[in-house]
């Protein structure tokens, strides 16, 4: 049993790992930390939870790294971008393996951080050293990484789709087209007046236009897939649900088509590369004939639904992406990665 520790698991994605770890069967989560909450018992916080015996004495604690490293081998930060870095270098000095949500190590280069952050990294040096946790595209480097940067709820949508296009040449590198729609659950547990209920109900809206921050680690790892440098336009949506995501991406295929023969000779290529890519993971499920993604069936998962089609009249590949933004977008996602870490089954805790 490896003991796991929560900073900042008064929010949203903190919660959901509250939720995942106090169920999972191979670890013990020894700390839970919130300066709001400090004191009370996770029971209190979350009712939810009041049933599991644990919740009643495992209390909120002040935030300490230097407590903490005594208390847990893996600790998740589910903290802001800025915030995440100040414990992430003490953790790992003290031999932890860190597990960050925020945007803090998702990206090689400091001047992109400061670029799409707003200020500047507060631990450059670790860049290098951390890990994207994208199970599905590095698995191999998670299994022995001690700084793992959980990916973003918007890019798990729309790297999972392409880079097996990318990688396999099916799609041209240019012209990446990507619009996503996300619950309100996305921007966090906060009172803000864009996210009150009469303010999001009955209501669609875009925002983050046209530079979100995601596209930053975006187009970096659509990059890596091709080899060659990708510019994506990215629109993200507010949606009046609690949670999930649906991305619809329009690509240019790098093969021509038009006629259905040309058409049903592609479709064969695409098929065949999104099963050599995903036929095997638990947490990919591409769907078949008529079925298209929804988010109905993905939230409550760490699934993530792909399904596709050619469109004759424009020469253009469509592929959609499903997924709950704050299990497999943030904290189920976190969950995988560390099961991989430990060598414990991916789906431990998530099923």
């Amino acid at each position: 049993m490896k003991n796991v520790a929560i900073v900042g698991a008064s929010g949203y994605s903190g919660e959901e790992l509250v939720r995942l770890l106090l169920n999972h069967p191979l670890v013990h989560l020894a700390a839970v930390t919130s300066r709001q909450n400090a004191g009370l018992t996770v029971a209190q916080v979350f009712p939810r939870f009041a049933s599991h015996p644990r919740s009643k004495v495992l209390r909120f604690s002040e935030p300490n790294a230097g407590v903490l490293a005594t208390q847990a081998d893996f600790v998740f930060l589910a903290l802001p971008h800025g915030v995440a870095a100040e414990f992430a270098v003490p953790l790992l000095n003290s031999g932890c393996t860190v597990i960050d949500l925020s945007a803090d190590f998702r990206l090689k280069s400091p001047e992109i951080y400061a670029e799409f952050y707003g200020h500047l990294h507060p631990a450059p040096s670790l860049l290098e050293k951390s890990v994207y946790g994208l199970p599905e595209l590095y698995r191999s480097q998670i299994k022995s990484a001690s700084l793992i940067a959980s990916p973003g709820c918007y890019p798990t949508s729309i790297l999972i789709p392409t880079v097996p296009l990318l990688k396999a040449q099916l799609i041209k590198s240019a012209g990446i087209i990507a619009d996503s729609l996300s619950g309100v659950s996305g921007a966090g547990r906060k009172a803000e007046l864009d996210y009150l209920f009469c303010e999001c109900n009955e209501s669609v809206r875009p925002y983050g236009i046209p530079k979100h921050r995601h596209l930053s680690e975006i187009e970096e790892q659509l990059s890596l897939a091709a080899d060659t440098p990708v510019t994506v336009q990215f629109t993200p949506h507010l949606i009046p649900v609690n949670r999930g995501i649906l991305t619809t991406l329009y690509l240019a295929p790098a093969h021509h088509f038009s006629s259905k023969a040309e058409a049903a000779a592609l479709a064969e290529m695409i098929t065949s590369c999104y099963y050599a890519a995903y036929a095997t993971e638990p947490f990919v499920r591409i769907l078949e004939g008529k079925a298209l993604p929804d988010t109905k069936n993905v939230v409550g998962t760490n699934v993530v639904e792909i399904a596709w089609r050619l469109d004759l009249r424009t020469g253009r590949l469509i592929v959609i992406c499903a997924e709950d933004n704050i299990i497999k977008g943030a904290s189920g996602q976190a969950v995988q990665s560390m099961n991989i870490v430990c060598g414990y089954p991916e789906t431990a805790g998530l099923i």
